[in-house]
């Protein structure tokens, strides 16, 4: 989003020589240190008047992950047997399958941040670190402080806590974890590689076969054509087969993922439909393949294209079949999509009397302030909120009517209620728009599409010198001239 203006991030403190965070990462969730939860508990009690308050209520209706366009997300002990995971700063403790409920009450309870939580290889590992380092130095030589509700008084401010890859010790500790989980699971594909004791049943014929795992896996791929991929490839291989079992078992395809009512209808489905094949979008999968453990972050597909893209640098550059296809920005409304922000703009003012060019001229919005409107608006519609009355709908569509036949879409708050930090963040993590927002110094401002220019008038106050200097002469000259 360009250079951070003077001034943009007044009231966060860093991490000696790290950079400012805001932009850089998705944040995944977010929690409050001990000495916050205690003034976290008072805030709960008293009520909130000022705009931009975050009361306890509020911050259940926090967004603790990204979002994408269309739309695709507290503590309770773990269950007996199954590994947990503690909070980092309490001692609840939540099952490793529930990974969100402690995120969601380290937000809502601690007020602390994680960024990019889903590029932790091992997340269990990574918070019983930060657990003790916590205990061994205060909280801010280690995590970037965000205050909300900065206009408000002091005893209704809250501080937020960001906890990311800026910092030089949290980003080692991210890196020694995936080489640690890149270890492993080699040491995990080579036992398997070499193991001559495997023992599976074929899922279309249920034919057993013994010995090494290569001997079903190819057995299904040459008779049924159903291939998962080379055997060299795959990990958790039993898991993996167990998992595509229960599928079936529950009568679900395994591509399109639909249920049928029998399984020979599912059989006939999968066979005329050319079915035999997994779903390669469903990410449930990808924990099952080498190649998404290689690099922190990317996946099967990003990692494929790079290899694609080293086999296209060997080949003549003919671009005579290129087509752009732009990625179109979304009404800040509805689902209406455009190529241009100056088509998108038309579409809202014709249909939502939303003149998004109109506020941000009259209000003089910069480059950043009309980012922290568009998120702000977005987490409203996201939340089913009306931001001119308050009220909350049950569906978007119930929410549009409303605002639409209140004329609501342009009853935008004070200004201090939405021009935030926290509105830095996008609520959409694809959100187009917020790339096409502008603040160049062409742009016209409001005095000048009302007409109203200011035209400064020469100095009379020594006019026999004027009359000799003013340009005037040479035209009325020029003038007689040619008459």
């Amino acid at each position: 989003m360009g250079s951070s203006p003077p001034g943009a991030f007044p009231l966060v403190a860093r991490p000696p020589g790290a950079a400012r965070p805001f932009l850089r990462g998705r944040v995944m969730a977010a929690p409050e240190t001990r000495g916050a939860a205690a003034r976290g508990e008072e805030d709960c009690e008293g009520d909130r008047g000022e705009a931009g308050g975050v009361s306890y209520e509020d911050s259940k209706d926090c967004i603790l992950e990204p979002l994408s366009l269309p739309e695709s997300p507290g503590g309770t002990t773990a269950l007996e047997g199954s590994p947990s995971v503690p909070c980092i700063f309490c001692e609840e403790h939540f099952p490793m399958d529930e990974q969100d409920k402690l995120l969601k009450h380290m937000i809502i309870e601690h007020k602390m941040v994680i960024a990019d939580v889903k590029l932790v290889a091992d997340f269990q590992r990574y918070i019983l670190y930060w657990r003790k380092r916590f205990t061994e130095q205060p909280i801010t030589d280690f995590c970037s402080v965000i205050r909300i509700n900065s206009t408000a008084p002091l005893e209704e401010q809250d501080n937020y806590f960001l906890l990311c890859d800026v910092l030089p010790e949290d980003r080692l500790l991210r890196e020694e974890l995936q080489k640690q989980r890149l270890k492993e699971i080699l040491e995990q594909q080579q036992q398997e590689r070499n193991d001559n004791s495997f023992h599976g049943i074929c899922m279309f014929c249920n034919e057993e076969f013994f010995g090494n795992r290569s001997v079903l896996l190819n057995h299904m791929a040459r008779e049924h054509a159903f291939n998962i991929g080379l055997p060299d490839n795959i990990v958790n291989c039993n898991e993996f087969l167990c998992t595509l079992q229960k599928k079936l078992d529950n009568l679900q395809c395994l591509y399109c993922e639909k249920t049928f009512r029998d399984k020979n209808t599912l059989k006939d489905h999968m066979r005329k439909k050319q079915h035999r094949r997994i779903n390669p979008k469903n990410r449930e999968y990808d924990r099952f393949y080498v190649i998404n453990y290689l690099e922190l972050g990317k996946s099967w597909e990003e990692v494929q294209l790079e290899d694609d893209r080293e086999l296209l640098d060997h080949q003549e550059d003919d671009w005579s079949d290129w087509e752009e296809h732009p990625d179109s920005a979304v009404c800040l409304f509805c689902e209406k999509q455009a190529e241009t922000i100056e088509k998108l703009c038309v579409h809202m003012e014709d249909a939502h009397e939303f003149d998004l060019l109109k506020i941000k001229s009259e209000l003089g919005l910069n480059f950043y302030q009309q980012v922290k409107l568009v998120n702000f608006i977005r987490r409203q519609i996201h939340q089913c909120r009306c931001y001119g009355c308050h009220v909350k709908f049950k569906s978007k569509a119930e929410l549009r009517t409303h605002m639409e036949e209140a004329k609501h879409t342009s009853l935008l708050p004070e200004r201090k209620t939405w021009d935030q930090p926290e509105y830095y963040f996008p609520t959409y993590e694809n959100d187009t728009l917020l790339c096409t927002l502008s603040d160049s110094e062409s742009d016209l401002t409001a005095q000048e599409q009302n007409g109203n220019i200011t035209i400064i008038s020469e100095d009379t106050s020594k006019l026999h010198a004027l009359k000799q200097s003013s340009i005037l002469n040479q035209l009325l000259l020029h003038e007689g001239l040619k008459n």
